[in-house]
């Protein structure tokens, strides 16, 4: 078991400066360098934590003695940073999405996997105080169709989120959160029919991804899904419906419900397990990933489908998913 896990970050936004504040309060960790291409940035973050700053990925990694390196970088941005970490041993927490192409994703796996790196990605809604609730309630009953929800704005202050090229779409970038925990308790999706539409923002300078998706899903055992993204309106919201035989199990971020009342019994005692980095940093301090309910490879899984969507809605046609068949 490591006394002291010596953590790096690659990104010093706005998504990784929350994970430093969390991180810098886990007993036995110390926060050892941080990287942006913004030098002011980089440099501001790190002397927060007495930390050393870099412009350069490829010097921190290669300078810098670390045992977890977190990526918190935008989509387009995924991939020789994770790869050169993991040929050093460097256990990796890399945020959402992983990638924008498979064939990228799949690399950085066989790299986590070849090295013996632990890997967590910031799906932390599987780590919600009801998210297990859901998936044990869900465990062995008959699911007929899996709804979820995200309405919210576009993202213009962003110029690389509102880029199809760059982001790969609200889907792929936001809604992400929801399709993967459709997976967590639902199961696979073995395949995916999308259409999309660019309404509110067709005017909006800058603007290439759709503002409007609506994605069908075909799970392996059997159940139907579909989600709704949009990013025409803000305040936004998110939820989900499930649809069982005889009931109706509704959330909203807050506690479970069912409907009818009484149809059958759900553990409400919200769980207070660790958060995604308290796993994670668990994980890299004593070599045990078993709390990491959000592995690479799983997250692989969840771009599968959303790129499935992607090419679904620019081909018209379903698209079978890479890893269920």
């Amino acid at each position: 078991m490591l006394e002291e896990v010596r953590v790096g970050f690659l990104g010093a936004g706005g998504n990784a400066r929350g994970h430093m504040e969390r991180v810098s309060k886990i007993e036995g960790v110390r926060i050892v360098a941080v990287c942006d291409i913004d030098e002011s940035r980089a440099r501001q973050a790190a002397e927060a934590y007495n930390a050393k700053w870099f412009t350069d990925y490829r010097r921190m990694i290669d300078e810098v003695e670390m045992d977890a390196l977190y990526v918190s970088v935008p989509p387009f941005a995924h991939y020789d940073a994770e790869i050169r970490a993991a040929e050093k041993k460097i256990h990796l927490f890399v945020e959402k999405p992983v990638a924008l192409t498979l064939e990228r994703g799949l690399e950085i796996w066989e790299a986590i996997e070849k090295n013996g790196v632990i890997s967590c990605v910031g799906y932390q809604l599987r780590y919600g105080p009801y998210a297990d609730n859901i998936k044990e309630f869900l465990q062995g009953k008959n699911i007929a169709m899996a709804v979820a929800e995200r309405w919210g704005g576009m993202i213009l202050e962003k110029k690389w989120w509102h880029m199809m090229e760059r982001s790969g779409g609200q889907l792929v970038e936001q809604t992400t959160h929801q399709v993967d925990l459709l997976r967590y308790w639902v199961g696979e999706v073995r395949e995916v029919y999308a259409r999309y539409g660019l309404q509110v923002h067709k005017h909006t300078p800058g603007v290439t991804i759709p503002d409007l998706q609506l994605v069908m899903l075909q799970f392996a055992n059997g159940a139907l899904g579909y989600v709704v993204s949009s990013c025409t309106n803000i305040p936004g919201r998110s939820g989900y419906d499930i649809y069982l035989e005889g009931m109706r199990l509704e959330f909203r971020g807050r506690e479970p419900k069912l409907y009818p009342e009484g149809a059958a019994e759900i553990d409400l005692t919200p769980r207070k397990g660790p958060s995604i980095d308290e796993a994670f940093i668990n994980a890299v301090k004593t070599g045990d990933p078993s709390g990491i309910k959000s592995p690479y490879i799983d997250a692989l899984k969840t771009l599968d489908v959303t790129l499935a969507a992607n090419r679904s809605a620019k081909e018209n046609r379903p698209v079978p998913t890479y890893f269920s068949w």
